[in-house]
């Protein structure tokens, strides 16, 4: 293995971390990421912190202050709208596209991330059940064989993840989970679509009243 392809491991490695930690909330909007403190932290050259941290610059959650330190990017009311409305598009004709072309060992997959989230969601373990939440989106993406659609869905996945991860009402995001896998599995693409579109909906609103509350705490 050369220099180059240990530098490409370590800096994927120190992004996948960092990606967790942000969408997790380890790692807060304006958190500083410093890349002297980063590379202490896991051993390793800055030159794969630095790579990493362009990584999830590019991914849109973090930003790169000149001379300074990288932060944790903090999304403004603009910036969900517009995810708001460009999920609106894609997310029905990706649930459609997977309902019309579902194959066997997709709707399994489909279905363990489905029972890791409902698990999740009854023992309130919020990362958990979120991250299941994440994991079924993307599963559908895949059964929807669209390579154009995928790539779509890639340049937005990060900000989708962190979105779907602003909310509280686990148990009733994955109800809805739930009737979106029925539709797929029954094939019934119209049916699918109608309840992706739903389902943004739901999820702006329940994003909304998570961050009135934490408003409301800080109070």
């Amino acid at each position: 293995m050369t220099s180059t392809d240990v530098r490409q491991l370590e800096s994927t490695r120190i992004a996948a971390w960092l990606r967790d930690a942000i969408l997790d909330g380890v790692r807060g909007p304006g958190s500083r990421l410093i890349e002297r403190d980063l590379a202490s932290e896991f051993g390793v050259s800055r030159v794969p912190v630095r790579d990493a941290l362009k990584v999830l610059v590019a991914e849109g959650l973090v930003e790169l202050r000149p001379h300074t330190w990288a932060v944790v990017r903090e999304f403004t009311e603009a910036d969900l709208a517009d995810l708001d409305e460009v999920r609106a598009v894609l997310e029905p004709l990706t649930f459609r596209l997977a309902a019309e072309r579902r194959r066997q060992d997709g709707l399994r997959r489909l279905q363990e991330s489905l029972e890791a989230e409902q698990s999740g969601a009854r023992a309130g373990d919020g990362i958990g059940s979120r991250r299941a939440a994440a994991d079924f989106h993307e599963i559908v993406t895949e059964l929807a064989e669209n390579r154009l659609l995928s790539d779509m869905m890639k340049g937005i996945r990060s900000r989708l993840r962190w979105a779907l991860s602003q909310h509280d009402d686990l148990q009733h995001i994955s109800e809805e989970h739930v009737a979106l896998f029925d539709a797929i599995r029954a094939g019934d693409g119209e049916r699918a679509a109608d309840l992706a579109a739903a389902h943004v909906e739901t999820s702006r609103r329940a994003r909304v009243a998570h961050a009135q509350g934490l408003r409301a705490g800080d109070r």
